[in-house]
């Protein structure tokens, strides 16, 4: 079963990646250099290329969750950052460079933030323990996860370059994180309480913090390549639902303080890796050689004959 499990999650993995280069390449030709705006979003939902990449989410997620249930969180939930180069190879790919060309400041920045984060769930998984879900933690997470979602969306719309990206990335992968405390406390109430007596609550918080970190994912996808979207997703997502375990539901009470120096330690190399991706990814550095030449500011941006990609025509 063990086996089956991980080629399960690896094939989600895969699901993950595909969806993220295709969602991202069906927002850019929509948008076609210009900002996200509600006209565009609603040719996205009719974009066969953005329904294929949701399609592709949709499918890896479904693997995912089935490889969840034969074999341990340990196992299974470090094989999901394989998103993470996975995305980094078909965006070259896309570019037409070839990886033997990478920059090994970008294989080091992946390197940082898929181990890093393969590391901290490991950690976690093997020491922390099972804590009940009660209702006044959920309100907590509620109004921390609204706060910290509120705040990196006004501070992706403040800011330009690729760190936008990273804010719009992080409050959809912190929103998503507060989706697997709810399905925690679901899953909870569906073993002890009968359907009809089920909290119907976290199944509405559910419902919004994917609309709503759905709808940052797409603006992350306007703002910068799909790779470094993905990395924070696969960075953030579980740093913060194993933090709402830890500080919320005390799953970490019981841990050593060597163990838990060493979450702390993989979380910083994780952040450190997407940070460090997205100052030497491809795109990042390409838009620096023009305001080089020309003399001008690095936060100049692209010129305007670059593709929405990053690449000049």
């Amino acid at each position: 079963m063990t086996a089956l499990a991980v080629v399960l999650a690896a094939l989600g993995a895969c699901g993950y990646a595909v969806g993220a280069r295709l969602q991202h390449a069906a927002v850019h030709d929509t948008i076609d250099g210009r900002g996200l705006g509600l006209r565009h979003q609603a040719q996205l939902i009719r974009n066969p290329r953005w329904l294929s990449g949701l399609a592709a989410l949709g499918s890896g997620a479904l693997l995912h969750a089935c490889a969840l249930g034969l074999a341990p969180l340990s196992v299974v939930q470090p094989i999901g950052v394989l998103a993470l180069p996975i995305t980094v190879l078909l965006n070259l790919r896309q570019q037409g460079i070839h990886a033997r060309d990478l920059s090994p400041n970008v294989a080091l920045a992946v390197a940082a933030a898929t181990g890093g984060v393969a590391a901290f769930v490991v950690l976690a998984a093997g020491s922390a323990t099972a804590t009940p879900v009660a209702g006044d933690d959920q309100l907590l997470a509620t109004q921390l996860v609204a706060g910290a979602v509120l705040a990196l969306g006004v501070l992706a719309v403040l800011t330009r370059s690729k760190m936008r990206c990273i804010f719009f990335a992080a409050g959809c992968a912190v929103a998503y994180g507060y989706v697997s405390l709810l399905m925690r406390a679901i899953a909870q109430q569906l073993g002890t309480t009968d359907l009809l007596d089920i909290n119907p609550l976290p199944v509405l918080g559910i419902v919004v913090a994917m609309l709503v970190g759905g709808w940052l994912l797409q603006h992350g996808y306007a703002s910068g390549p799909p790779d470094l979207v993905v990395a924070c997703l696969t960075v953030i997502d579980p740093l913060v639902a194993v933090g709402l375990g830890i500080g919320l539901l005390g799953e970490a009470d019981h841990v050593s303080t060597w163990t838990a120096t060493g979450e702390a330690l993989c979380a910083v190399i994780a952040c450190a890796g997407v940070f460090a991706l997205a100052r030497y990814h491809p795109d990042t550095q390409e838009s620096r050689v023009p305001a080089t030449v020309t003399g001008s500011s690095d936060l100049a941006g692209p010129s305007s004959t670059d593709r929405p990609d990053g690449s000049s025509t």
